[in-house]
């Protein structure tokens, strides 16, 4: 059996550490020890952007915001869904040694990606672009850490509760949505977005376009009103 073979570490803002992991051509982003993102499966994430963006390909312009660059496959899935070339794309990283290693180490998952100049990145907490705008997006879509329950980074709690949700209804357009990834089913958090005055599906789709199909992620599509 190969080992395992740590290529990079950093720490993030929050003081935790990230280490970049590889073993037998698949490569894995962890953090006390727990397994974060991997290469070898990621079919949830690009299905989380698809389904984001698919219904906004008939704007004219559309916005869209990502939490979380991570391994580049939601936002590479985006600019696919999405290819028009006055299609906007920010992606808030809280980690710039992140965004460092998908420009070194994993560049060639997703060959080109951070170089369209459709896309921008902003090293800052995503929680913080959604409280500066005002409508100001067509699809917000939520890449961190594991979901609601999540393990990693006490500050995106915050992204979960009422009060949360309900800045993300001001930063989106009316009829905008909300693309929510989750590594399993939280039944309170479906009615937390209920209750922020979305209309919410709860979908479970496959975690990966290979290996056992019966794993499952979560994804919650959350569309704000139009009135």
């Amino acid at each position: 059996m190969k080992p395992n073979q740590k290529i990079a570490e950093a720490t993030t803002p929050e003081g935790e550490s990230l280490e970049l992991i590889e073993h037998d051509g698949t490569y894995m982003i962890c953090s006390q020890g727990q397994q974060l993102m991997t290469s070898f499966s990621h079919g949830s994430e690009e299905t989380l952007a698809q389904l984001a963006c698919q219904p906004f390909a008939p704007v004219n312009q559309p916005k869209i915001l990502i939490g979380g660059l991570g391994m580049g496959y939601t936002l590479a899935a985006a600019a696919q869904a999405l290819p028009g070339k006055r299609v906007q794309f920010t992606v808030a990283e809280l980690t710039s040694t992140i965004v460092d290693w998908n420009r070194t180490h994993l560049a060639h998952l997703n060959p080109g990606l951070l170089d369209d100049p459709r896309i921008t990145i902003k090293i800052q907490p995503v929680q913080k672009l959604i409280r500066q705008s005002q409508g100001d997006y067509h699809a917000i879509i939520l890449d961190v850490d594991n979901g609601p329950s999540a393990f990693h980074g006490n500050n995106n709690n915050s992204l979960y509760t009422l009060k949360g949700l309900r800045e993300i209804q001001s930063a989106l357009k009316g009829g905008g949505l909300l693309a929510v990834w989750s590594a399993r089913s939280d039944k309170t958090f479906t009615k937390t977005l209920r209750k922020a005055g979305f209309d919410v599906s709860e979908n479970a789709v496959a975690a990966a376009h290979k290996g056992s199909k019966r794993r499952t992620h979560t994804i919650w599509l959350a569309r704000k009103k139009s009135f």
